[in-house]
């Protein structure tokens, strides 16, 4: 009798395309470091850096990993991605003004709503969808105050950053409920 094949998960199959990719993000910066007086960052930058990359990709091996659906592994990335980018632009050069701007903070509550929701629903597409649909207004919420309260406007590009910086991560929020949804329905 024939032994039935067990069904390989498609992320164990990118599993080592996922790591390669953080390595590599991970050593983006040193030429750049080494070869330009501008760009210099520190051991302690690189730290952050790492620790950044290592969790999101913990998190997304976590998350995706069981997740039956593409849409679902999807959603995830975006998210992460997301959170990832908003992260490390806020810690880099601020969205509000420079990233010393303590209006700043705000986009820390926005990944406050988005973490305590996913575990709300824990972690299930439908619910995941509605959460990011929340994580997308609390992210236009932020940027809509400081435009309206006029934060940032020390910034060079004050208040083009605010808007743009607000288009783009509510756009992947977004784009994280659709995937979401998508894996709902199945």
């Amino acid at each position: 009798m024939k032994q039935p094949v067990e069904k390989e998960r498609p992320t164990r199959r990118w599993h080592g395309v996922l790591w390669t990719m953080v390595g590599v993000l991970f050593l983006l910066p040193v030429p750049a470091t080494l070869l330009s007086a501008q760009f210099n960052w520190s051991a302690g930058d690189f730290v952050v850096w790492g620790a950044m990359l290592l969790g999101v990709g913990l998190a997304y091996e976590f998350l995706a990993g069981r997740a039956d659906h593409a849409a679902y592994r999807w959603g995830v990335g975006l998210a992460l991605a997301a959170a990832f980018l908003l992260i490390w632009v806020s810690l880099a050069v601020g969205l509000i003004g420079s990233e010393d701007n303590p209006a700043n903070l705000m986009y820390a509550g926005v990944l406050g709503v988005g973490l305590l929701g996913a575990v709300a629903v824990r972690f299930r597409p439908q619910g995941m969808a509605w959460v990011m649909l929340i994580v997308a207004l609390a992210q236009m919420v932020a940027g809509g105050l400081a435009l309206v309260a006029g934060w940032g406007t020390e910034g060079a590009n004050w208040p083009r950053d605010v808007v743009v910086g607000t288009v783009f991560f509510t756009a992947l929020w977004l784009g994280a409920a659709v995937q979401f949804r998508r894996a709902a329905q199945g």
